[in-house]
């Protein structure tokens, strides 16, 4: 095929493209007289207008947001079908749009006329004679890329359809990466089409080992789905979840850039409301936290009476001194527990103590005046009152967790729960633990332990709440109901403003419409606990590969992972296709994979590069041999380089890469290519990583540092480095 044939071949496609950058224009500009039409509508001067003003607004917004990220290669493929099917190509894109006279200009990837673009083979073209690919930089199309997929069709009909190129899939894959993770949705290939579009009910689950596409494919199901039900999906929100934020950053440009911003992104740090924990425990320690068995000892510490709260309460009354003593606070504490979590309890507390108090009056005075004034008299005690916010108050989750900075209180709720080396271990972990904790002081390990503990406190109702659930229901052995008790106590205290009243303290995690959960082999059952928490209703996307786990009992997880997804349909699919590595890095990690044992998920690498994986053993400077690794790899991909140490080992070789030795004019090029690419922008050719924070993530070039210390950082050392030796796409690099 002639150089001057794709060159008309791509200016006829520009042309076409062309014609739809000006109408996208057009659908801004509408867009935008929109949102000027509704700030208008606000001037009116009536609550109508405001209302549609906030209406025309919000869509006028939504619509521009959708055009803005679709300008980056809108136009992507064309299907020529059989003609008596459809005469005209029909031509796929990011967004859908009509021309003037309402005709379809472009087909969202995601419309049901799309999916043949994806479902179509030769051994099934689905009636489809030529696909195409749109090869763009920005709205300029550079390049076509073809596949016949029915000559005796096209022999048949006689059209003129010229073939060119070799393959959009393949030049995709060659091309360099930079800090980000990009859509598919031109290359999406028909295995992974299938499960983008899965029955949106139920759970969709996707295997696959290294490089088949799992996280980018579960990305593109959730802008489907938001398509295909976006009343339900953006009413409810997605909740996308990642094993970092190092992950996090790297996918937060897919959804976008296909139009679709209604979604939650949060890595497993982030998934508490309010609070954002980046640091990892050890992984001695992680192991513990994360077991199943750890929510027992959070259900315990829930109930534990706060440290520092008081053990008596003496009152003289009338005639009689009335006491409550450790005993008898002992046996009210655990009659309210029983009845529910410690938060939910405290409109119940006053009348608690009150019933346990008018039990030991016995003077003519006080019997005489009756129960309703004893009660009132108290409730207008400030030391009453004072005792009730000291003896029971509400309580914080982050705040009990701090308890455990108590090796005592640790060892009580945890004996026959925790080993003594167990303990020993926890509370290293906790005793720089300060006592009102805030997410930077967390681990991300501690996250799910901080949302067990706030459910087993349950939050403290609002008032009115509580007046309507209990308004008919005696809760004292005097007949007085909780609301009275309230109303009683808010009326006695007025004069100083300071009636006893709980605060409000609310759990507001509303579960989520659909839950995504990328890199899910390596969740513990208490993450698994504390997502399940917000996806009791969703339908679920579960995306992950056994063989790399990162959690030693797997078994515990599977448990914890079908509690969380109980009662709903499960459409399993697997990927069986490496996209990412060379045949001659994934040979390279599976041939480790077989030799340690590990029962790994074998994908066909599609691929061959010509280069070989490079081992360095034995050096006897590695300071200096990290560093001509790392530059010989920068010199030789134009995207980005990994270097991956032992989590002992980062600092120290941040430090060696913070600036280039002098290695000789051949390393110059290349040591000026990634000068400074240590700082901490996230445009950085070079970074330096843990094995673990690769999780998800791919890369030009990786070098390896020290292997076998990675290997030997955890129980499940040797998957992590099974991970780290598959996430090069052209070069790797292991110096030991």
């Amino acid at each position: 095929m002639s150089d001057d044939l794709a060159a008309q071949e791509t200016a006829r496609e520009q042309a076409y493209v062309d014609k739809v950058y000006a109408q996208l224009a057009v659908a801004a500009g509408n867009a935008q007289a929109l949102a000027k039409e509704g700030h208008e509508r606000g001037r009116l001067g009536h609550e109508g207008g405001l209302v549609e003003r906030d209406a025309m607004v919000f869509q006028a917004a939504r619509r521009i947001a959708q055009l803005d990220a679709a300008h980056e290669g809108l136009v992507f493929g064309r299907l020529d079908l059989h003609p008596d099917l459809d005469p005209e190509p029909r031509y796929i894109g990011r967004i859908g749009l009509r021309d003037a006279e309402r005709e379809s200009l472009l087909i969202d990837w995601r419309a049901p006329a799309a999916a043949v673009f994806y479902q179509a083979t030769a051994a099934t073209p689905q009636r489809v004679i030529r696909r195409r690919v749109l090869r763009s930089d920005g709205a300029s199309v550079v390049g076509v890329e073809d596949e016949l997929l029915d000559a005796e069709a096209l022999e048949e009909t006689g059209a003129d359809l010229p073939i060119i190129g070799e393959g959009a899939l393949m030049a995709q894959l060659s091309r360099a990466r930079d800090r980000t993770m990009h859509s598919i949705v031109a290359t999406i290939q028909a295995e992974q089409d299938q499960a983008i579009r899965a029955p949106s009910r139920g759970v969709t689950a996707i295997s696959g080992g290294p490089g088949v596409g799992k996280t980018v494919v579960a990305l593109h199901r959730a802008a489907y789905l938001l398509y295909t039900d976006r009343r339900r999906y953006e009413t409810g929100g997605v909740l996308i979840v990642g094993p970092s934020g190092v992950f996090m950053r790297y996918i937060e440009r897919v959804l976008p850039s296909l139009g679709e911003t209604a979604v939650a992104l949060r890595s497993l740090g982030e998934v508490v409301d309010g609070v954002r924990a980046a640091r990892q425990d050890e992984p001695a320690v992680a192991d513990i936290k994360g077991a199943a068995r750890m929510a027992e000892v959070m259900r315990r510490l829930a109930r534990q009476q706060a440290p520092g709260s008081p053990t008596e309460f003496r009152l003289f009354y009338r005639d009689d001194v009335l006491q409550l003593d450790r005993g008898s606070l002992g046996r009210i504490r655990r009659q309210l527990m029983s009845q529910g979590p410690r938060n939910r309890q405290l409109p119940r507390v006053p009348g608690a103590l009150l019933d346990a108090l008018w039990r030991q009056v016995r003077g003519e005075r006080g019997r005489e005046r009756g129960r309703s004034s004893f009660d009132e008299d108290l409730l207008g005690d400030q030391r009453f009152l004072d005792f009730i916010t000291a003896w029971w108050p509400p309580l914080a989750a982050p705040t009990v967790l701090a308890w455990l900075r108590d090796p005592e209180l640790l060892a009580r709720i945890s004996e026959d729960v925790l080993s003594a080396e167990e303990q020993r271990v926890l509370s290293a972990s906790w005793t720089a633990m300060p006592e009102q904790p805030v997410g930077r002081d967390l681990t991300v390990q501690d996250v799910p332990l901080l949302d067990e503990l706030r459910y087993a406190l349950g939050d403290v109702p609002d008032r009115s709440d509580d007046e309507a659930s209990l308004s008919d229901t005696s809760l004292l052995e005097g007949g007085h109901d909780m609301a009275e008790l309230m109303t009683a106590a808010d009326r006695e205290y007025a004069p100083s403003g300071r009636a006893w009243a709980p605060p409000t303290h609310k759990i507001d995690d509303d579960p989520f419409a659909h839950v995504l959960i990328d890199e899910a082999q390596d969740l513990t059952p208490m993450q698994w606990r504390m997502i399940g928490r917000r996806g009791r209703t969703a339908s679920w996307t579960i995306v992950g590969d056994p063989a790399q786990s990162s959690w030693p009992v797997p078994e515990e997880a599977a448990a914890a992972r079908a509690e969380a997804t109980e009662g709903k349909a499960l459409h399993e699919f697997h990927l069986s296709t490496n996209y990412r590595n060379s045949s001659e890095i994934y040979d390279f990690a599976a041939a480790y994979a077989q030799r340690v044992g590990l029962d790994a998920d074998l994908p066909t690498a599609v691929r061959s590069t010509g280069e070989e994986p490079q081992v360095v053993e034995d050096v006897a400077d590695l300071e200096a041999a990290v560093r001509e690794a790392v530059v010989d790899l920068a010199g030789r991909v134009g995207g980005t380089v990994g270097v991956v140490v032992p989590a002992a080992r980062r600092s120290e070789v941040n430090k060696w890469l913070a600036s280039w030795p002098e290695l000789g004019e051949d390393a110059a090029g290349a040591r000026a290519a990634v000068d400074s690419t240590v700082q901490a922008s996230g445009e950085d050719r070079v970074v330096v990583l843990t094995g673990l924070e690769t999780k998800g993530l791919e890369f030009d070039g990786i070098v390896v540092v020290r292997p076998q210390e990675i290997e030997d950082e955890s129980q499940t050392g040797r998957a992590t480095l099974y991970v780290v030796l598959t996430r090069a796409t052209q070069l790797l690099t292991t110096v030991s």
